[in-house]
């Protein structure tokens, strides 16, 4: 038992499971994932808009972001050093990381409902999520990264439906299908679906 290949098997002739393959590839699938994307989207548009044109306006693109400012420094932050992150750079600078802030969350929005630069877009949510957390924000920002993370992990499927998938497709259509490396299979794996 000291060979650990005799014990693991050969990393090269492992196979990826038939459901994880569906998942992560499929059409039918792919369905779902870009329903997840599209619905992430909208509630960060809806932040955004919020912060841009709605009631959070004052807050964070008027008054130096004084709303970036007070939460900054009377939030209940996760570690002593991010505090301390917090009072002495976020709220010396809240003014412009409160217009940051805003068309970063209507950025990000716009990018997952139109399923372009999907994987930057969600990059960007969970950099976001990271930030409000570690600041003493729970809300659904566990709910948000839990999507954010499926819509990484489902790439391929989940930015099928969207400019990003229409992009790849006529890479595909144009230049074949080995130049992208990351066009959708369109061959489906063989597994029984009940209807």
């Amino acid at each position: 038992m000291n060979n650990p290949i005799a014990l693991l098997a050969n990393p090269s002739e492992r196979k990826v499971p038939a459901a994880f393959e569906w998942l992560t590839h499929s059409r039918v699938a792919g369905i779902g994932w870009t329903a997840m994307r599209i619905w992430l989207g909208v509630m960060w548009i809806q932040a955004g808009v919020a912060k841009i044109w709605g009631a959070e306006n004052p807050a964070f693109l008027h008054n130096n972001g004084a709303g970036v400012a007070g939460f900054a420094a009377h939030g209940a932050p996760a570690y002593t050093w991010w505090g301390s992150f917090l009072h002495s750079f976020v709220v010396p600078n809240s003014g412009w990381i409160g217009l940051l802030v805003a068309f970063a969350e209507f950025a990000i929005g716009v990018g997952l409902v139109l399923g372009l630069f999907t994987r930057i877009a969600a990059l960007g949510s969970l950099a976001l999520l990271f930030t409000y957390v570690m600041s003493g924000t729970a809300s659904v920002c566990a709910f948000y990264a839990l999507f954010a993370l499926v819509i990484l992990a489902t790439w391929r499927s989940s930015s099928l439906f969207g400019i990003d998938g229409f992009i790849a497709g006529y890479r595909q259509r144009r230049y074949g299908s080995h130049s992208t490396g990351h066009v959708l299979n369109t061959v489906e794996p063989e597994i029984a679906l009940v209807a």
